[in-house]
């Protein structure tokens, strides 16, 4: 069985403050590749991104959540969506902010 796990996913192609999302991602068995919304991605050495989109080659920073929400590798101000299918594992498990269950990103 694959091993999934909930991560922060930035696009970094255009800025160090891209488009963010938190969700669910699988991973290949060598644990060298990420699939996540029917994208593949690479992992590989950058100096602002951690993997690469195997078809489009954008560059992406793909890190495990961290409990105080600040997950971007170079800050920012741009809100992070959380997808809907992991949003109160997100807010109840990693954050500890069940009262936030119900928001739907976080800055």
């Amino acid at each position: 069985m694959a091993k999934t796990r909930i991560m922060f996913i930035e696009n970094k192609t255009e800025s160090l403050n891209g488009d963010a999302r938190i969700g669910k991602v699988t991973f290949s068995q060598t644990g060298r590749s990420v699939h996540y919304n029917r994208q593949t991605f690479l992992k590989v050495k950058g100096y602002k991104y951690n993997h690469v989109d195997v078809e489009s080659l954008e560059q992406y920073w793909i890190s495990g959540c961290k409990k105080d929400g600040n997950d971007r590798l170079y800050g920012g101000t741009k809100p992070v969506h959380i997808d809907e299918d992991i949003r109160e594992e997100y807010w109840c498990v990693i954050r500890e902010l069940p009262q936030f269950k119900s928001e739907v990103s976080h800055y």
